[in-house]
């Protein structure tokens, strides 16, 4: 298998006027030089070739059988079944497209003509400079159901994928009906089209025309006189965040080696200085979008920033397959993210274990950390600080994790979830529930846990130079309230911030969680970060 997708930024894909073309809008289609490609009846396997053509990245043999064929079957063989199928559809003699080795699985997107990527490039940067005709072409596309008739070929995840790109094919369709509809007048069809998709869009701008201040007054409001958006205080600050969907198709992924050889998967997304955010339990670049827990987090932080994320080994886009997965190791792959983007001087974000690795990673590079932001954090693993009778219970629970995480039982993940969020809602404890399961593997969640377990940074606490903020929980159901002002005690001049909640990850709809944004931004501002 070719290394160029996992070891260089995202490839772009290049439009070219004859080929192969592909096309998601209404049923799935691949045409060759104009001739339609018969496609296999298997409604897996054409989702599985719509998902690697537009994410257009490597994928690890093991998540695509999870996808697609987590069944007590042999996924393994049903994906080799369907690769071979989609090989007679996509590859030539003169180009293979599919690229495969024993553990990832990638097209080869070069020269592909993919109309929903034609579709959000002719938008890019609001489609004002399209003439009428190009829009009403637009319109015809995005008014077929993308994808239409594979919503059950896959498991949750590829569920939330699929609604994440209509959702994204929803918002341009009504971009383009506005654009039509404000060119051709009120009596068109396409003021009446557009009125329908987005009626609270169409009422703004009747009232707009009627009342000639109601733009003015609504641009006051959303930026005070002689005030940028830098010079807003948090809660004035109306800036429009990124939709998640729009996040998850905006962001940038690609790849980079940690020093022994382990790929590590990142994404960058927003523009701006640069903030780097130290991995955690557990993260999926591409999934995380999707969280109530995460995505609205990951949003705020971005809207004025470069966020910067990754996958540590063992989870999510990383490798699974490691064989060291330890505290060093964690950190080594923090600076394979940075080293690869370059990154000269940053804020850093950790979360959870994420803030011990982030601490290391400010004692051993002073120079690059401008600041260090650490949310639920902890200086000790549970080896070194619990009571015996603690100890006994986390060993029973690795155990369990080992036996019972790959289930479809959630159980075994509910001890996690319920101690990370016990006042979430029933929804966001089921989501996370399924979400700990897609990220990494059984055996992988235990040795997470044998990892965090030895941690100790208690040593290197009065060696960070950076400014810090430690925020935590007061109810904190995971990491003792204690636990964070210790660390803040043994950093000097850390500022704290306790937090009214019980969780040990906030949830969007949760007052503490605009407390805790709003004091990560007022840090931020102060130390010019």
């Amino acid at each position: 298998m070719s290394t160029k997708p996992a070891n260089s930024d995202p490839p772009l894909h290049v439009v070219m006027p004859a080929g192969l073309e592909i096309s998601f809008f209404g049923d799935l289609r691949v045409a060759r030089n104009g001739t339609e490609v018969p496609l296999p009846a298997s409604r897996k396997a054409r989702a599985l070739l719509a998902f690697l053509v537009e994410t257009g990245r490597p994928h690890r043999r093991e998540r695509l059988c999870e996808l697609f064929w987590d069944l007590p079957d042999d996924p393994k063989a049903a994906l080799r079944w369907s690769l071979s199928k989609l090989r007679k559809v996509v590859d030539a003699p003169e180009r293979v497209r599919i690229l495969a080795d024993r553990e990832r699985v990638a097209i080869d997107g070069e020269g592909l003509s993919i109309d929903i990527l034609e579709v959000r490039a002719q938008l890019r940067g609001g489609g004002e400079n399209l003439s009428v005709v190009e829009l009403e072409g637009l319109a015809r596309r995005l008014d077929a159901v993308l994808l239409d008739g594979l919503d059950e070929a896959g498991d949750g995840a590829f569920r939330s994928w699929l609604a994440a790109m209509r959702e994204d094919a929803s918002a341009a369709r009504k971009k383009v009906l506005q654009l039509l509809a404000m060119r051709t007048g009120d009596t068109s069809k396409w003021m009446r089209l557009w009125r329908d998709a987005a009626p609270e869009d169409a009422r703004a701008f009747d009232q707009t025309r009627q009342n000639p201040g109601f733009g003015e007054e609504q641009d006051a409001l959303e930026a005070p006189t002689g005030q940028t958006s830098d010079q807003l205080a948090p809660s004035d600050h109306r800036l429009a965040r990124p939709r998640n969907a729009e996040a998850l198709r905006a962001q940038r992924i690609g790849f980079c080696d940690a020093a022994d050889g382990t790929k590590i998967a990142y994404a960058l997304i927003g523009s701006g200085r640069p903030i780097l955010k130290a991995a955690n339990w557990l993260n999926h670049l591409e999934f995380d979008w999707a969280t109530p827990i995460w995505g609205e987090c990951f949003a705020e932080v971005a809207r004025d920033r470069t966020l910067i994320r990754y996958d540590e080994r063992g989870c999510g886009l990383s490798d699974w397959e490691v064989e060291t997965l330890s505290f060093d190791a964690f950190v080594e792959d923090l600076e394979a993210v940075a080293d690869k983007l370059e990154l000269e001087r940053f804020p850093l974000l950790g979360i959870s274990q994420g803030a011990a690795v982030a601490i290391e990673y400010a004692v051993r590079h002073p120079e690059r950390v401008s600041g260090l932001i650490l949310v639920g954090s902890y200086a000790a693993g549970w080896r070194h600080l619990a009571s015996p009778e603690e100890q006994a219970r986390r060993e029973a629970v690795r155990n369990l994790t080992e036996v019972g995480w790959g289930t479809e039982n959630p159980a075994y993940r509910h001890i996690f979830s319920k101690t990370f969020m016990p006042d979430a809602e029933v929804d966001d404890l089921a989501w996370f529930d399924e979400f700990q399961r897609q990220t990494t593997s059984p055996q992988n969640a235990a040795r997470f846990q044998d990892a965090f377990g030895e941690i100790d940074v208690r040593h290197r606490l009065d060696q960070v130079k950076a400014p810090t903020i430690v925020l935590h929980s007061k109810g904190d159901q995971r990491i003792p309230l204690a636990q964070g002002r210790a660390v803040a005690s043994g950093i000097p001049d850390a500022r704290f911030v306790p937090l009214e909640s019980r969780n040990h990850v906030l949830v969007d709809y949760e007052p503490a969680w605009r407390t805790g944004m709003d004091a990560i931004r007022d840090f931020m501002r102060t130390h010019g970060l």
